[in-house]
């Protein structure tokens, strides 16, 4: 065997596992490409599980000015105006979180309870389902790790679980999941090579497929030009 016939064996081997190993990921890139873009990402949003509250003018006569709720909370980085079941508060943000103060005497509210919590999700969810499960979390699950605990869990009945997640201090709706919207997940993992934190673009697993696609285009170059003469030679003699 002359060497050149050897080292076309060699390049020829490494381009056809690095082309088996590389064109199963291809395949996978396509399918959940696919499916992030068939999908609308409004939908994968959950955006048509909520209702959109209407906006109702304050009156401010009847509230305490922010001043004063400055001065009750002088740790306090933003105070804003907000809204729990019709009735008005003050939502301060300070370096341990949000929370909620009363919008007379400026006093912290108590966290959400159980029962306010279901009361909550029963007004912001837009579905007919009925609650199944409401859990505080103080871990938080894989779909909402990005979000710090802890937070209240409100499932739904139906296949697709949607589930509603609001914060126990100010009732804020944090997230919202549901079938369409882990199936996008998992494609994102499977499509970034991320299956730990599902959040790393640029991964090693990503950089390594990446970087084997340049030796598997210059094998394939090779083989294109190692193998044309010979079959214009045969053309040639026949």
């Amino acid at each position: 065997m002359s060497p050149r016939f050897r080292w076309s064996r060699l390049v020829r081997g490494t381009h056809k596992w690095l082309g088996l190993l590389l064109g199963l990921q291809a395949l996978i890139w396509a399918v959940t490409g696919l499916y992030m873009v068939a999908v609308h990402i409004d939908h994968v949003r959950g955006n048509h599980l909520v209702r959109h509250e209407p906006a109702a003018p304050f009156d401010l006569d009847a509230l305490a000015p922010p001043g004063t709720i400055a001065a009750l909370h002088p740790n306090a980085t933003e105070i804003r105006l907000h809204r729990l079941f019709g009735v008005p508060a003050w939502r301060v943000d300070g370096p341990d979180g949000a929370f909620l103060a009363d919008g007379r005497s400026g006093a912290r509210l108590p966290h959400l309870d159980a029962a306010a919590v279901r009361r909550r999700a029963r007004d912001v969810y837009a579905g007919e389902g009925e609650i199944v499960a409401v859990r505080l979390l103080t871990e938080a699950p894989l779909e909402v790790q990005s979000r710090k605990p802890p937070f209240w869990q409100v499932e739904f009945e139906g296949w697709s679980r949607p589930t509603l997640y609001f914060s126990p201090t100010t009732g804020e709706l944090l997230s919202r999941r549901h079938a369409a919207w882990r199936v996008f997940d998992f494609a994102w993992m499977l499509h970034i090579m991320d299956y730990e934190s599902r959040t790393d673009t640029n991964n090693r697993l990503l950089r390594a497929a990446t970087v084997a696609s340049v030796p598997l285009a210059l094998s394939g170059a090779w083989l294109l030009l190692w193998t044309l003469p010979r079959r214009w030679r045969r053309r040639r003699g026949a």
